[in-house]
């Protein structure tokens, strides 16, 4: 049985849900603004929190932010807004899924499943990577460039783990927005160059100089060892 935090104002919306969800499985609380959301969170330790973004007290943004800064807990943002920059900005920002109000419980629940999934890992098929000097270990979100830490944001793990399990293949801009930011749709390719770039740089690397991740012009990225070494 899963434990959900339910972050959500609208009365109208929060019971049902609630119903739904409990009748589901889940054990589900609620909280109705921003304030008593984090304190719920921090206190009572939920396996997930789904997030409205319209909250009275405070932008659900701005407590996102908040979350990330002292715990991992998985976030599915659920809100009215569909604009694809504040779908492509809370992901960046921390949250594991996205859901665009009018939902149903079903798709909720099915999106909950998803991630808790993809949060839990499995040791068996979670392997750490290594390719050429790079060794990275998923369970401890952990890099290390030649034997030296190498300190990325959560996203940074994501994109740079999804292409170190693929060593060698071009990897398409389409593939990285759908299984590293759960964007099922295109145009949105600026926040992949944006990362990569950034991923570059702390991998002592640039486009123009490249050590591991190679730019396929018109396809996608490649990361591969230095002289093609594994």
């Amino acid at each position: 049985m899963a434990r959900l935090l339910l972050i959500e104002d609208d009365l109208t919306i929060r019971t049902p849900l609630l119903r739904a969800l409990r009748e589901r499985g889940h054990a589900v609380a609620a909280a109705s603004t921003a304030l008593d959301g984090l304190r719920d969170a921090l206190d009572d330790r939920p396996d997930l929190v789904v997030l409205d973004l319209g909250l009275p007290d405070l932008d659900g943004g701005e407590l996102l932010r908040m979350l990330r800064a002292v715990s991992s807990v998985p976030v599915i943002v659920a809100t009215a807004r569909d604009d694809e920059a504040e779908i492509v900005r809370m992901l960046d920002a921390g949250a594991d899924d996205y859901l665009v109000k009018p939902f149903t419980a079903a798709q909720l629940d099915a999106r909950a499943r998803a991630v808790l999934r993809r949060s839990a890992g499995d040791p068996a098929t979670d392997p750490v990577l290594v390719v050429g000097g790079l060794r990275i270990d998923p369970r401890a979100r952990q890099v290390m460039l030649d034997g030296a830490p190498v300190e990325l944001t959560p996203r940074e793990f994501d994109l740079l783990h999804h292409l170190a399990g693929r060593p060698g293949q071009v990897v398409t801009k389409r593939e990285l927005l759908t299984e590293v930011w759960r964007i099922p749709y295109g145009g949105a390719d600026k926040t992949v160059d944006v990362h990569l770039s950034w991923l570059r740089r702390k991998l002592g690397e640039s486009a123009q100089e490249p050590r591991y991740l190679h730019t396929v012009r018109g396809v996608g990225v490649r990361l591969d060892a230095p002289g093609g070494a594994r």
